[in-house]
């Protein structure tokens, strides 16, 4: 059997959603094994968010542990000054618009909040 990963792509800035939809089922299916592999990936309001709000930072700690990947889009990171708030946390940051792009027209397991 293949291999399945599951790419979260985190936009929303609203805490409630990304606590309790992003990193509760991200960190479920890692844990429950509903996917191989998950990875989230912070791109635009969700920078400001993870690097400003010690909730949801621990939240992202936590599915870390858990085994959840984390990488942010540099292009919004830089733009928003939060490059090196998001290293600290250990979240890998760089380019996503191709890779993104690449994901799309695979037909990779994609959830866009």
């Amino acid at each position: 059997m293949d291999k399945r990963k599951l790419y979260v792509l985190w936009t929303t800035g609203d805490p409630v959603t990304s606590q309790f939809m992003i990193m509760m089922y991200a960190t479920y299916s890692k844990t429950k094994r509903w996917w191989d592999e998950v990875c989230i990936i912070i791109w635009g309001a969700s920078a400001k968010l993870v690097s400003e709000d010690e909730n949801i930072k621990q939240c992202v700690k936590n599915a870390m542990q858990a085994g959840v990947e984390f990488s942010a889009c540099i292009a919004c990171a830089t733009q928003l000054g939060v490059v090196d708030k998001l290293k600290e946390i250990g979240i890998e940051v760089k380019p996503w618009g191709e890779p993104l792009s690449d994901i799309i027209k695979e037909d990779e397991g994609l959830i866009t909040i």
